[in-house]
């Protein structure tokens, strides 16, 4: 009996002092959960040793973020800017975007078969690391958001509405002409 309060004294310890989730609307909840999702599939490529698998990897990675950043670059950092007035925070980020963006067409227009791809894949993690931590750490653009008065469950909505779209249209889009190729070869044709 004595154990059994004990136990429940630890645990209702170490749920008092997990931080508590934001809702599934918060922006800053989405958006770090994107930046998990490509974090784990940046893990995931670097253990990869299948050709077919690395490329798999590299083309949600690449969507991923091309998403993400669109949704960031039209929507919260705009929001973030007006809210906050922090100039600084808001033009690096875009800065970071755009190197990511380049990287990301470069990438794309590769694949395995590239003596580069490993090694672009790779610096675009870093890249992206480097950005999560800037926009993650504890004076960080989404501790300044929090910090002001942005409605955070409201951009939550139109990332989430945003995001949907983009995935929606990236669905429709027609193959790559590389995509095509690929495929008409498995094809035997």
């Amino acid at each position: 009996m004595a154990r059994a309060k004990k136990t429940a004294r630890k645990s209702t310890r170490r749920a008092a002092s997990r931080p508590r989730k934001a809702a599934t609307n918060d922006a800053i909840a989405l958006l770090k959960a994107d930046h998990r999702e490509v974090e784990s599939w940046f893990e995931q490529f670097e253990s990869a040793r299948a050709e077919s698998r690395q490329e798999e990897l590299a083309r949600k990675i690449c969507q991923a973020l091309k998403v993400h950043t669109e949704i960031e670059h039209e929507i919260f950092y705009p929001a973030f800017l007006e809210a906050t007035g922090e100039e600084d925070i808001h033009h690096e980020a875009e800065v970071e975007h755009q190197g990511a963006e380049k990287l990301i067409k470069e990438i794309e227009a590769s694949g395995p078969g590239d003596d580069y791809f490993r090694a672009k894949v790779t610096v675009l993690s870093e890249m992206i690391k480097h950005h999560v931590n800037e926009e993650e750490k504890r004076d960080g653009m989404f501790a300044k958001a929090r910090q002001s008065d942005m409605d955070l469950a409201a951009l939550g909505e139109q990332l989430a509405a945003r995001k949907s779209e983009l995935m929606s249209e990236a669905g429709s889009r027609p193959q790559s002409r590389r995509s095509r190729q690929d495929a008409g070869m498995q094809l035997g044709r």
